[in-house]
């Protein structure tokens, strides 16, 4: 009774509305309703404002609520490990990719599952900041990240590659046909670059800063294949990570070409540091351990050339 309790809680915490966390929770609004009430009167406080509908939680809820996500987080980890010693290791693994590396999840997704068939992955798009707090709410089990972040303290990393930037092109000038390609000799080209919220385009922008040139932005997106796209289909130029060019068709459709100075950055999962990771995030992260991404990623870029 208590664990309901407990998922009773947290469901309210997540719909803000009795009948909806009722719903998701597969009981009905007046035995949530009672449930938490028991709880409340279990541990001798107020943790819901009551009306005539939900109003939110009192002081002593909300830190009551930090320890029901804590909890249900060791629940969960309990159930995983008693299917772990019965080699059925099964549950829902839960990772949030920053949008450049979305395309390369599958590299990391599919060994997993091929490991612990009964592991069902649950993959969201997020930027850097949602993703690190969804990470301190138990939300996700899992972050895919740029590591060089100083909101990371605190958290266990470990590096999967270092991306490195390239010039994307459909039948390139002549003239970028060469060695050590400049930031500089982009200048003038048609550009389509990710929009100026994302922390690839903020990195991108500064290496056009360091070489003092205005690029020529013609398109805008949030999308890496919507970029693809422009490049292959509209004549435009792009400056994406090398991680991504396993998903492009490499020579007759696109080239890439290394930019110089290199322009690169360290991508990898992060878990919130804790005594003990649940069994379903220990099994994934020594999965990554196994990985060898970064020579992979690497020998794109001279198969393109």
């Amino acid at each position: 009774m208590f664990i309901r309790q407990i998922h009773y809680l947290l469901a309210l915490a997540k719909t803000r509305h009795f009948g909806r966390a009722a719903e998701i929770s597969h009981v009905s609004q007046p035995a949530l309703s009672t449930a938490i009430q028991h709880l409340e009167e279990e541990l001798g406080i107020t943790i819901i404002q009551r009306g005539q509908r939900f109003q939110g939680f009192t002081e002593e809820g909300e830190r009551v609520l930090q320890w029901a996500r804590i909890l249900a987080k060791n629940w969960e980890g309990m159930r995983q490990a008693a299917a772990q010693y019965s080699q059925q290791l099964t549950g829902v693994l839960r990772i949030g990719a920053i949008p450049t590396t979305l395309a390369v999840t599958p590299l990391f997704t599919v060994p997993c599952q091929s490991e612990y068939p009964g592991i069902a992955i649950h993959l969201v798009s997020l930027c850097a900041e949602e993703l690190i707090r969804q990470l301190d709410s138990f939300d996700l089990d899992l972050g895919l990240t740029y590591l060089d972040d100083d909101r990371l303290k605190g958290f266990k990393t470990l590096p999967l590659y270092r991306e490195r930037y390239v010039l994307l092109a459909r039948n390139p000038d002549p003239c970028l046909m060469k060695d050590n390609l400049g930031w500089s000799d982009v200048a003038g080209f048609p550009l389509c670059l990710l929009t100026q919220n994302m922390q690839n385009r903020r990195l991108i922008d500064a290496a056009f800063r360091e070489a003092n040139i205005a690029p020529t932005v013609m398109l805008e997106t949030d999308s890496i294949f919507a970029l693809y796209a422009h490049v292959r289909s509209a004549g435009f130029y792009s400056v994406v990570p090398h991680s991504l060019l396993s998903q492009f068709e490499l020579h007759r459709e696109v080239t890439a070409l290394p930019l110089t100075p290199e322009l690169s950055r360290e991508v990898g999962l992060i878990v919130r540091r804790q005594d003990l990771l649940s069994p379903i995030q220990d099994a994934a992260w020594n999965i990554a351990q196994r990985l060898n991404l970064q020579q992979r990623f690497d020998s794109l870029i001279a198969v393109s050339e």
